[in-house]
């Protein structure tokens, strides 16, 4: 089934057959037809099945019709790189029309955001939080928008983006057609589509989600120590080409980036603590080939989008099968194929029966040939978060010492009459300068110090 039989316009169709798009995915299938119609539409899709193409297609098709008077179309996404991702998705479905859209996070300059308010766009891409930014000053309303989008609603949950979320469908009007993504449904998000849907029709909420087909995965037992001189070794062998490593913490993604680097593996990282600018260049580097590594936390699993990603590895087990399942859906997207390996250390065999729970099958288990898992590290990977803590308080009191020093050198050479007056004139006057009360003490004493003085 071609995307023409959509009923899309012609310049639509054009621009989905430039970006590669042949045939339509099943979310696209299920969730096209009703959100076209105008209808509200309640939609539970994996990551990388093709829901950004099910909820574009029908705003573009809507919007194109009519012509631009403000931001008609709005579409809530809770990270930076995802809502970077999605608007660069619009604008190339859009290139043959006159549809103008904006990307609204934070990180980077206001300025440009708020003539994207003035002049009025037809697609708005934000994040919660900016988007808040934004709603403090006058010029920022959406009074005519027509189409609300929430995706990837369970992950603003998880960020904790839920209020933020609450507080924005204050600033917008009630009637409008709202379109809502998520790859699960927990309880707090089934609340939120009740309230804001109205008659939804609901695409694939009784599937559970699993990775896609495409993936083929496996574990590499391995204890936590050797788990960078693993990575090394399938890196140095070739059994790696580009691929996206995902750690649990920031603090991880700043030591294996570190390590490899060490080796001379081109790798560059992404998480909370990276600027904007950053997080953009690295990954653009890793999307031209520039970086073989992307080293990554989850905040990041949802919003990195690469065309044809061969390999996927979860240095680090996450802690649900969730998280599991949106880090191994960077790869094999659009039907495609992929690996997806997972370093598990015997204190991480809890969280992988989990996730095999979830998968409803084990996954096969590898060991690397001519690997020694016996061998120790030259260093430590990890430094314990007691032991950082402590070296941070022991720089703090450093530096608190050497000011209290600095003070009493300062004090020491200071002459008696500074330390009494703590300067050179108490009066703050420069030095030499003469005030009226001593030039009127010098006059009555005969002096001529001034022309009133000298007057006969």
């Amino acid at each position: 089934m071609p995307f023409s039989s959509f009923g899309l316009h012609p310049d639509v169709v054009k621009g989905v057959r430039e970006m590669g798009f042949t045939r339509p995915t099943p979310i696209q299938l299920d969730a096209i037809p009703p959100a076209l119609a105008g209808k509200d539409v309640l939609a539970s899709a994996m990551t990388g099945s093709g829901k950004t193409a099910a909820f574009l297609l029908p705003i573009l098709q809507r919007l194109l019709p009519k012509p631009r008077r403000a931001t008609r179309a709005l579409i809530l996404t809770p990270t930076r790189e995802l809502a970077a991702q999605v608007e660069d998705h619009a604008r190339q479905l859009a290139v043959h029309t006159p549809i103008q859209t904006a990307a609204v996070f934070g990180g980077v300059a206001m300025g440009p955001q708020e003539h994207a308010f003035r002049a009025g766009v037809d697609v708005m891409v934000a994040t919660p939080g900016r988007l808040l930014d934004h709603f403090r000053h006058g010029y920022a309303r959406l009074d005519s928008l027509e189409v609300l989008v929430l995706d990837e609603a369970d992950r603003m949950l998880d960020m904790g983006f839920l209020p933020d979320v609450r507080r924005i469908l204050k600033h917008l009007p009630p009637r409008r057609q709202t379109l809502f993504f998520s790859a699960t449904m927990p309880p707090p998000i089934a609340t939120l589509a009740r309230e804001i849907l109205r008659d939804p029709v609901p695409v694939n909420v009784e599937r559970p989600p699993a990775p896609a087909v495409g993936i083929t995965q496996a574990v590499y037992p391995v204890t936590g120590n050797l788990k960078t001189p693993l990575l090394a070794e399938l890196l140095s062998r070739g059994d790696l080409q580009n691929v996206l490593v995902f750690t649990r913490t920031k603090h991880r993604a700043n030591r294996l980036f570190e390590a490899l680097s060490k080796r001379g593996v081109s790798c560059e990282r992404i998480h909370g603590n990276r600027s904007q600018p950053q997080r953009t260049q690295a990954l653009a580097g890793f999307k031209n080939g520039r970086y073989r590594v992307l080293v990554a936390t989850d905040i990041a699993a949802r919003g990195i989008d690469v065309e044809a990603l061969p390999h996927v590895v979860n240095f680090d087990v996450p802690h649900v099968p969730d998280d599991y399942i949106h880090r191994v859906g960077r790869t094999a997207r659009a039907e495609r194929t992929g690996d997806a390996f997972t370093f598990v250390s015997p204190e991480e065999e809890g969280d992988l029966r989990a996730i095999e729970k979830a998968l409803g099958r084990r996954l096969p288990r590898i060991t690397v040939p001519g690997f020694d898992y016996s061998a120790a590290p030259a260093e430590r990977f990890e430094i314990p978060l007691a032991e950082r803590i402590a070296s941070i308080r022991a720089r703090k009191a450093g530096e608190r010492e050497r000011a209290k020093a600095k003070t009493q050198r300062r004090e020491a050479t200071a002459t008696p009459a500074t330390r009494r007056t703590g300067g050179p004139v108490a009066s703050g006057r420069p030095a030499g300068q003469t005030t009226w009360s001593s030039r009127r003490t010098r006059r009555r004493r005969g002096g001529r110090t001034s022309a009133r003085s000298s007057r006969p």
